[in-house]
């Protein structure tokens, strides 16, 4: 295993991990990052299976809260409508990714240009969200969104599965654009990524489990344990930051990527 391999898997799964929660597509970060390096995984299953470090993330953050919400949903009907949201939100995009998952990965997947065009759009798209998002929400407690609302919100995530667009920025835009405070939207968006994330990681796994060996399950780990500190990083500080600053920051994050992107893209040939 050449030690380029692996600091570029270190790289990328920080990249991943700092960027899975924030409304600037991971996918496509590490995407595209991965073809300026030269990074190749087999049937790109490292960018896919290393998400699991975040979601482990999520995990080791709201331990509490999410086994409270376990155990009381036999006998509470507010956690059983909670948990129920999540799934209904979750099954938009599930069934999506099965039915175009070859599409995605070996064409959408393998389209940089289409990344950096997706991330620019979406920037712009989400500047004008977070400057015209309702001042006076009507729905604050991500616990407690109708399930109406759980499923428009699901089929919002849909549109993620074209890298570069952003699952968290699909799901927290739609949020914002259906009356949700910020705050909430971007809390929503943590728990519906742990059925979202997982169901992706077992499903690439599954589809990929002859074409990996030994050292791809090397290179999956590095990048797996640098996405969990990073992700732990973002997790536990960026419900503060939204509340103070927005979602702007990002989307101007998005467009700078994007152009420079589709600049070295051209230079490049």
């Amino acid at each position: 295993m050449e030690p380029e391999t692996i600091v570029s898997a270190i790289l990328l799964g920080i990249v991943e991990g700092l960027t899975e929660f924030i409304p600037v597509s991971s996918t496509g970060h590490i995407l595209l990052l991965g073809h300026f390096l030269g990074f190749q995984s087999a049937g790109k299953t490292f960018e896919v299976l290393i998400q699991l470090g975040a979601i482990c993330a999520i995990l080791a953050v709201y331990t509490n809260r999410l086994t409270r919400i376990v155990l009381a949903t036999p006998h509470d009907p507010a956690a059983r409508r909670f948990v129920a949201g999540i799934i209904i939100a979750f099954l938009p995009a599930a069934f999506a990714g099965v039915m175009l998952h070859s599409f995605i990965k070996e064409v959408l997947f393998e389209t940089p240009s289409l990344i950096c065009s997706t991330l620019i759009v979406g920037g712009v798209a989400l500047l004008w969200i977070d400057r015209h998002a309702t001042a006076e929400p009507r729905y604050t407690d991500a616990t407690r969104y109708p399930l109406w609302l759980a499923l428009a919100i699901g089929c919002c995530q849909m549109l993620a599965l074209v890298p570069g667009v952003s699952r968290s920025g699909a799901t927290i835009g739609g949020a914002l654009l259906l009356g949700t405070d910020k705050r909430s939207a971007a809390e929503f968006s943590f728990f519906l990524a742990l059925p979202t994330m997982s169901g992706a990681f077992v499903y690439d796994l599954y589809a990929n489990r002859n074409a990996l060996s030994t050292n791809d399950a090397i290179i999956i780990a590095i990048g797996f344990v640098t996405a969990f500190f990073a992700a732990l990083f973002v997790v536990r500080s960026l419900l503060d930051f939204v509340s103070r600053h927005g979602f702007a920051p990002f989307a101007w994050w998005r467009i700078v990527v994007g152009v420079v992107g589709l600049a070295l893209l051209h230079y490049r040939g």
